[in-house]
């Protein structure tokens, strides 16, 4: 299979998803969306597109011009019924895509956070093995609403996790393909995000609990993306 990974930030990208689809044996292309106006094939001939996080919020489009073309074409991605994942920001794009309206959430989410699945949840193909929930590492400040048709999946204590829109996209919250050094230079660099200062996380004690727990969850998202593209490909066990 040929994935497109749509990038944001240089510290945000495919993380142990990459590795996952490097160990199917499937071809990544990264795509740094921000820097790169031209994607490195046509974006549309890919069996699978992934859409990553980055602190620019999705309503943000001023200074960031790219962000009306992305939603362009994510929609485009959607009316087609292409395999579609979108994580934290990149769920957000993909929500709004579908008709959802992203915007700041009741608090920001940042670190280790609940997540529970709904019924739909239980029987999805992506989500089904993590029932009745999980610990999931988040770092958000927005949130998307369920887009019409869309199908609920999973919640925190704060809002939807997940959703799935039609047969073959999703849009989720947290962040399953964070590597561990991503992890901890978003951990390291945490006042250049001016919420995670403002409702005073601990950076010491945020390194230790991730130090503990990103291996474990680091091997949730792999099987996650595994499962991703095994629904892409048409060989889900649903």
């Amino acid at each position: 299979m040929r994935v497109l990974a749509i990038v944001h930030q240089r510290d945000a990208g495919p993380g142990v998803f990459a590795e996952a689809i490097q160990e199917r044996g499937d071809e990544l292309d990264v795509w740094l969306l921000p820097e790169e106006p031209e994607a490195p094939a046509n974006p549309l001939g890919y069996d699978a597109v992934l859409v990553l996080g980055g602190a620019v919020h999705p309503d943000q489009d001023a200074g960031n011009n790219w962000l009306a073309a992305e939603r362009a074409l994510l929609r485009e991605l959607l009316a087609r019924g292409a395999p579609l994942l979108g994580l934290c920001l990149g769920g957000q794009l993909v929500a709004a895509a579908a008709g959802a309206n992203p915007h700041r959430a009741g608090r920001p989410e940042i670190g280790w956070q609940r997540v529970q699945l709904s019924a739909a949840g239980r029987e999805d193909p992506l989500l089904a093995e993590l029932a009745p929930g999980f610990e999931a590492f988040q770092w958000h400040s927005y949130e998307f609403p369920l887009p019409p048709r869309g199908v609920a999946l999973a919640q925190s204590e704060v809002c939807l996790q997940a959703c799935r829109i039609g047969a073959a996209a999703w849009a989720l919250q947290f962040h399953p393909e964070v590597s561990a050094a991503d992890a901890r230079t978003w951990i390291d660099d945490y006042r250049s995000d001016e919420d995670a200062v403002r409702i005073g996380v601990d950076p010491g004690a945020l390194r230790t609990e991730t130090e503990a727990k990103i291996g474990a969850f680091n091997q949730l998202g792999r099987d996650l993306c595994h499962r991703w593209l095994d629904a892409a490909n048409g060989q889900t066990a649903h």
